[in-house]
């Protein structure tokens, strides 16, 4: 039971069982599902209330699934919790937003509605994804992200906690990687928070193949029943890994009870978590299951397409408007107009077309006639493009389109050209409907690509990166199956492994080699056709015929910048559609280098602005990009995620007035890659990183979004009542636009004592305000809101003194502010000589990396480049009364205990002063441990110079290889609570 794929235990009448249905934005995996947009996207709308429908809609077509389909699992892994912490992260479509504040109130939402609200039985069970601090796709699984202790508490830890006490959460699933040199799957925070914030029995279930990287990929443990042992131990309860063949899991788990690593307690606990979640299913007791009824009348109703269109058109962002939007469709029965906020916006959809007199729209670039999937998507059931979107709006004949692929031909050096075989592919691609698409079998039922004197004009997209994908004319992509061979046998690229996407490589002469990028193979012209095959080496002197097998040169029948002028120029307004396939660049398992949007791309939107001025861009993607020149040069720009199965519907009613623009931008858009710090950089407060702490000029600040309507903010009070503010403010809508305002509140700490957030979000609502409508709004913000977790005292505390709240358009769009003061004791010195120092309390540092100090343990530090020290202050450290010379416990001279480990050869040394400087001691590590021991901790004495007294700030250098795990200090006459220097913390 264990196992993902629990066996039915028919003794005792237990059906069979497995944890994890993907549900991030709609049923996944088990076939054609309702799609709605995006994770990103839905946080987006900033609106909890929409998500929570959303949430309700996927769990009533997960139940209605499973009614004909026994895999569809009813524990449903979703939503991402991660806070969106740097847009080049691959996964970035999967999480709500930056703020985790945000983060946590979203998925609060979501959760509730796929929870369910019958008292007892929940419709499914929620599992958060992923515990902790996860970020990075590059080396995921052996990366360990250093996290400080304020950034901890402040920034990874409440995006689940939210979630988790407001009651709909049935567990949580650790990441890849470790946290401070602990993998994710040994967490102490499993134990130490998580299951601290609710009474409810939680379940814990691994990530895909986690628990054979803990003694492989990892080598943290040193084998796998040790491995699995440490990992129940830790909390794990459920264990996916080998797919659906338990026996190797459940051999190690029978291992390590063998040989005592673990007993039967251990076992006992996680069944009972395991069937405690069944239980709330209503799997024992089907009579009284108020869902166990659903059937496929529950899926795909009118209402879930509804809420899908819903969805997408409060997803959508207006990044800029200098006025060309709403578009008016004066040839049609429809006309909207409004403003921009900076004045009025509107203008007919273009200049009177070939078609009666009536403007047309041309539509254009790759994304525009094409709605995308991620890895996490549902079949579409249906789906409108852009293009089709703007044709139900307009008519098909008044809307024009062109992807602005270059139409090439690939010549072979050996002779001929390649080209596709005619015929059509007369069934779906293997992976429809397949419950794992990582098992996706590619086509082999279709004749390879040849050659031959003529070839086939194929469609090749720059996606960026040295990222291309071929298309024959009939639509479908050039792919490689399991034997090697080129086929044009893709309706999209997809699955795990995409094996869709080429590299076309310059060598001498001009000429290029083709190469597969799945499987890194160079593609060489065969007998048999074109196929990826591992490079022969060339013999010596090379041989011509064999080796221009590979070589190709690249004709360009026509340019898609070309096409895209010529059919903008032919248009009244054209519509670029720009952005990412989310299988590509940018993904699980690939991170982004960098913000910019494909070069290629860029071509293509600066071509149809030089042939039409008037020119929309329309990002479509999982993440942001840094477009200052689209901004600069763009009369408008429009952002939304991947819009799941209603996008085209949902961007032409928003392009046309049909609605009015309200998404909100959830992360920020910043104008440079210069903007971040490296992306293994967790640490937030010293690297001055997210919206919180940034100080570079975003090109797009968290939190915005134009509207097609003004709004005006008014009379803000702030009133405490107990623990908590009550906020009030009047918004009125002054335009003649009827619209959605997003009003935000942030609060900032204005003489804080410790880095403070520039500002940070504490509330938020979406309302819709007719023209000339007066709102009033009214927040509760906890005191607690304004506070931190002081590392001083492990605890989280609001410090008096004066705070601003903010209330606004956006974090930097702030019509409003009010003081409120807080009262109270000033916070106390650290009591360094009774409680002694973690290393990891530091109140700054530079060049630091936090790492294990215990088999699961964290707490040390060590510095991130050995070549240079790492520096640490722990400010206002209480020594006790008195300046005078002093000593410890019976007069013996005064003493530091440190905590220490040497894990490398060369120098390894700490040294302590007090600020000013004033040294206080110094020691050079010795050897700790045996070789090949992980954690050689041992307690070193260090005699101290003088005997500091009095409230200072303590300095710590560490240099070399040396790890700092706690200081201890021995003085005379000063109170001590029991050392603690083997203590885990």
């Amino acid at each position: 039971m264990l196992h993902q794929f629990a066996p039915p235990v028919e003794r005792l009448g237990l059906a069979a069982f497995r944890t994890g249905q993907e549900a991030l934005h709609g049923v996944a995996w088990m076939g054609p599902a309702t799609v709605f947009p995006q994770a990103v996207g839905l946080g987006a709308t900033w609106n909890p209330e929409l998500l929570r429908r959303v949430g309700e809609a996927v769990s009533t077509e997960v139940r209605a699934m499973r009614a004909r389909d026994p895999r569809v699992g009813l524990n449903v892994w979703a939503p991402v919790v991660n806070p969106l912490r740097d847009p080049r992260w691959g996964r970035n479509e999967e999480g709500y937003a930056e703020d985790p504040s945000l983060t946590a109130a979203l998925a609060t939402a979501y959760t509730r509605g796929l929870r369910g609200d019958h008292p007892e039985v929940w419709r499914t069970a929620p599992v958060l994804k992923h515990w902790l601090a996860h970020n990075n796709e590059t080396l995921r699984d052996t990366s360990s992200a250093s996290v400080p202790p304020r950034v901890l508490h402040e920034y990874d830890l409440p995006a689940f906690r939210g979630p988790v006490r407001g009651g709909a959460v049935a567990g949580v699933m650790p990441a890849y990687n470790l946290v401070n040199g602990v993998p994710n799957h040994l967490s102490p925070y499993l134990a130490e928070e998580l299951r601290r914030w609710t009474e409810r029995e939680l379940v814990v279930c691994s990530d895909a193949a986690a628990p054979s990287n803990l003694a492989g990929s990892q080598g943290y443990c040193a084998d796998h029943e040790e491995a699995l042992a440490a990992a129940l131990r830790a909390g794990v309860d459920s264990f996916t890994d080998h797919d659906q063949d338990a026996g190797p899991t459940i051999a190690r788990l029978r291992g390590a009870l063998r040989r005592g690593l673990i007993d039967e307690g251990h076992i006992g606990t996680a069944v009972r978590r395991l069937l405690l979640m069944r239980a709330a299913l209503g799997e024992f007791d089907p009579e009284s299951d108020p869902y166990a009824g659903t059937g496929p009348e529950s899926f795909d109703t009118p209402a879930h397409r509804a809420l899908a269109l819903e969805a997408a058109e409060q997803a959508v962002v207006l990044l800029k408007n200098d006025g060309l939007l709403p578009l008016r469709d004066s040839g049609g029965a429809a006309e909207a107009g409004g403003t921009d906020g900076s004045g009025t916006g509107s203008g007919t959809a273009g200049e009177p077309g070939e078609h009666g007199g009536a403007p047309t729209v041309t539509v254009l670039g790759p994304l525009a006639d094409v709605c995308k999937r991620d890895w996490y998507s549902g079949d579409f059931l249906r789906s409108v493009t852009p293009r089709e979107g703007l044709a139900e709006r307009l008519g098909a004949h008044r809307v024009r389109h062109e992807s602005g692929d270059d139409r090439v031909l690939l010549h072979c050096a050996a002779g001929g050209v390649l080209r596709v075989p005619a015929g059509a592919p007369d069934r779906t691609p293997a992976d429809e409907g397949s419950f794992n698409p990582a098992h996706t079998a590619a086509r082999t039922d279709l004749p390879p690509v040849t050659a031959d004197a003529e070839g086939t004009v194929l469609a090749l997209t720059d996606w960026g990166g040295g990222v291309l994908t071929l298309r024959a004319p009939d639509g479908r992509y050039l792919s490689v199956a399991g034997d090697g061979y080129v086929r044009a046998s893709a309706e999209r690229p997809g699955g795990w492994v995409v094996r869709e996407t080429f590299a076309l490589e310059p060598r001498d002469g001009g000429r290029l080699l083709l190469r597969h990028l799945a499987t890194g193979h160079p593609c060489v012209l065969t007998p048999d056709g074109l196929r990826a095959a591992p490079a022969a080496p060339e013999p010596d002197p090379p041989a011509a015929h064999p080796a221009e097998r590979g070589l190709f040169t690249l004709e360009v029948v026509e340019r898609g910048e070309d096409a895209v002028a010529r059919a903008a120029a032919a248009a009244g307004t054209a519509v670029v559609v720009l952005g990412n396939d989310p299988h590509i660049n940018g993904r699980e398992t690939e991170d982004r280098t960098t913000l910019r949007l494909p070069d290629a791309q860029r071509r293509l939107w600066r071509a149809a602005r030089a042939a039409n001025p008037r020119t929309v861009l329309a990002l479509t993607s999982s993440y942001p990009y840094a477009v200052p020149d689209a901004d600069a040069e763009l009369a408008a720009v429009v952002w939304t995620a991947h819009g799941g199965q209603a996008a085209g519907t949902a961007l032409a009613r928003v392009l046309f007035g049909d609605v009015s623009p309200a998404g909100r931008l959830p992360q920020t858009w910043y104008a440079s890659d210069d903007d971040l710090p490296g992306l293994f950089d967790y640490d937030i407060i010293g690297a001055r990183a997210t919206y919180l702490y940034s100080g570079a000029a975003p090109l797009y600040p968290f939190g915005h979004g134009l509207s097609y309507s003004r709004f005006a903010y008014t009379d803000l009070a702030v009133v405490r009542d107990g623990d908590d503010l009550t906020v009030t403010l009047s918004v009125t809508n002054t335009g003649e636009t009827a619209a959605d305002e997003v009003v935000q509140l942030y609060a900032r700490a204005e003489e804080p004592r410790v880095p403070r957030p520039d500002r940070q979000w504490v509330a938020s609502e979406r309302r819709r305000l007719a023209p000339g409508e007066r709102g009033r709004f009214r927040f509760t913000v906890p005191v607690a809101a304004l506070g931190h977790h002081d590392v001083a005292h492990g605890r989280w505390t609001t410090d008096p003194g004066r705070y601003t709240l903010l209330a606004g358009a956006s974090s930097a769009d702030v019509r409003l502010t009010a003081r409120v003061i807080v009262d109270g004791p000033p916070p106390a010195p650290r009591p360094v000589v009774r409680r002694g120092l973690a290393a990891d309390a530091y109140d700054s540092a530079s060049n630091v990396r936090l790492v294990d100090r215990a088999p699961g343990r964290d707490g040390a530090v060590t510095p991130a480049d050995g070549a240079a020290p790492a520096r640490l202050a722990f400010r206002a450290c209480d020594f006790g009364p008195g300046d005078g010379p002093g000593g410890g416990p019976g007069g013996e001279p005064a003493t530091a205990l440190l905590t220490v480990a040497r894990t490398g050869p060369g120098a390894a040394r700490i040294e302590l002063a007090l600020a000013g400087p004033a040294p206080l001691g110094a020691v050079d590590i010795p050897r700790t441990g045996e070789e090949g021991d992980r954690h050689p901790y041992r307690t070193v004495e260090v005699p101290l110079e003088r005997t500091p007294r009095g409230v200072r700030d303590l300095l710590v250098t560490v240099r070399g290889a040396a790890r700092l795990a706690r200081i201890d200090f021995r003085l005379r006459d000063a109170p001590r609570e029991p050392s603690r220097a083997a203590a885990p913390r």
